[in-house]
């Protein structure tokens, strides 16, 4: 089970991974960011839309808002500097919602509708949120897959390490 510090140090290190991942994206060209690199999303900059599209949905169905649309096989943003942006002001948005996080919520059952399998389901929300943070750490780990046969280095991606811990 869960703990609000748990979310919270999982928020940060998701930031602290993010823009790692990020900064060593700018340093490719849009054309090597959007390349078919035959990943699960393709490109680069797909799975990084990939990532946020979920957050997005995720922290809506939390926050009883409205889902954000499907991309539907295309990318929510095209400008990578859009999606930087955003991905910077989700990153702190699901910090800031994680220090409102209640042990009695995360314990409580929760039903959504999932797009994946067309049905409502009803699972423990520690489970959905705990799926909202390893989410971000599988598709990274893909892309740090493909920067590394790039060439490119991320660096140190072990949470122990962050240095806030």
């Amino acid at each position: 089970m869960l703990t609000p510090e748990y979310c919270g140090l999982m928020a940060e290190y998701n930031r602290w991974m993010n823009e790692k991942v990020y900064n060593v994206c700018l340093k490719l060209s849009d054309a090597q960011r959007k390349e078919d690199r035959h990943a699960f999303f393709k490109s680069i900059h797909s799975t990084l839309n990939h990532i946020l599209w979920v957050d997005m949905s995720w922290m809506a169905r939390f926050n009883n808002e409205p889902l954000p649309k499907s991309p539907a096989g295309s990318d929510l943003f095209t400008s990578f500097e859009e999606l930087t942006r955003t991905r910077k002001d989700y990153d702190t948005r699901i910090i800031e919602w994680t220090k409102t996080i209640q042990s009695d919520w995360l314990n409580s059952p929760y039903k959504f509708f999932s797009i994946i399998y067309q049905k409502e389901l009803e699972k423990p929300i520690w489970v959905l949120v705990a799926h909202l943070f390893n989410h971000q750490t599988h598709h990274r780990g893909q892309i740090t897959t493909l920067l590394t046969q790039m060439g490119l280095d991320v660096g140190v991606t072990d949470l122990a390490w962050m240095g806030s811990v």
